[in-house]
C-alpha cells in the first residue's frame, strides 16, 4: 500500500482514480488544483504524485517542479499529445507520462513499476533482511525461501508495519484489484510467512486483517 496523491481539475477523472486506487490497496488523496494539492502535501507526504498538466491556474508542470524537488516522484497524466510536451515532462524529472484517456490495468502497472524503483530497496529489523530489489529474504543471515505472492505479501505487510490491513485490501495489493477469490487465500498465505518467519511476526486482528509487528520477534 502506498500513499498516493492526484491531481485532476475533471471530477470523473478524480472519481475513477479514486476508485481504482481503493481496490488496488493504496491510500488516494485527492486534489483539483496545485492549490489544493499543495495544502494535501503540506499534511501528509505521498509516496507518488499523479498530476494532470493543463489545470485552471498553476499547471502540472510547475507543481511538478516543486514535488520533485521535495523528492516526491511524479507520474503526468494528460491529454496532451504532442511530443515536446512529453520529453518536457521527463526532462524535469518526471517518472513517467501517461496518455488520458487510459487502462487502469496499465496505470497500476506503471505505478507499481515506479514504487518499486522508488521506495527503500532493503527492510532490515531484528535479523530478518529483505531485499525489494533482489527479491529475497534472510532470517539471522539464512537465507529464507519465498514464492512470488509470499514476498509480495511480505513487503506489503513490511512497508506498512503497525498499520491494520483489511484482508481486501491485501487481495488487491498483491493479488490484483481483479482477483476473483476469497479472502481466505489471505489466511493461507499469512500462515505460511508465519511458519517460515515466527507465528508473533505478523497479528491477526480480529474480523479484519493482519498487522506487521516485527522481525524474529517470534522466533
Amino acid at each position: 500500500m502506498a500513499i498516493i496523491l492526484f491531481v485532476d481539475d475533471e471530477p470523473a477523472i478524480r472519481d475513477m482514480l479514486r476508485m481504482m486506487l481503493k481496490l488496488a490497496g493504496h491510500n488516494g488523496v485527492e486534489a483539483r488544483d496545485a492549490e489544493q494539492a499543495r495544502l494535501k502535501i503540506s499534511r501528509e507526504t505521498p509516496d507518488l504524485a499523479l498530476v494532470d498538466i493543463m489545470m485552471p491556474g498553476e499547471d502540472g508542470f510547475s507543481l511538478a517542479r516543486d514535488l520533485i524537488h521535495a523528492g516526491i516522484p511524479v507520474l503526468f497524466l494528460t491529454a496532451r499529445t504532442a511530443v515536446k510536451d512529453r520529453v518536457a515532462g521527463l526532462r524535469m524529472g518526471a517518472e513517467d507520462y501517461i496518455l488520458k484517456p487510459f487502462e487502469p490495468e496499465e496505470l497500476l502497472a506503471r505505478i507499481d513499476v515506479i514504487l518499486r524503483r522508488t521506495r527503500p530497496k532493503i527492510y532490515s529489523e531484528d535479523g530478518l533482511v529483505i531485499d525489494h530489489e533482489a527479491r529475497t529474504v534472510t532470517l539471522n543471515g539464512k537465507p529464507v525461501t519465498m514464492t512470488m505472492t509470499e514476498f509480495d505479501l511480505l513487503a506489503l505487510l513490511t512497508d506498512n508495519a503497525g498499520a491494520a490491513l483489511s484482508r481486501d485490501k491485501i487481495l488487491s495489493a498483491v493479488w490484483g484489484w481483479d482477483f476473483i477469490g476469497e479472502t481466505r487465500t489471505v489466511d493461507v498465505h499469512v500462515q505460511h510467512l508465519r511458519a517460515k518467519l515466527g507465528p508473533r511476526t505478523i497479528e491477526t486482528v480480529f474480523k479484519y486483517g493482519y498487522r506487521w509487528t516485527g522481525g524474529a520477534g517470534g522466533k
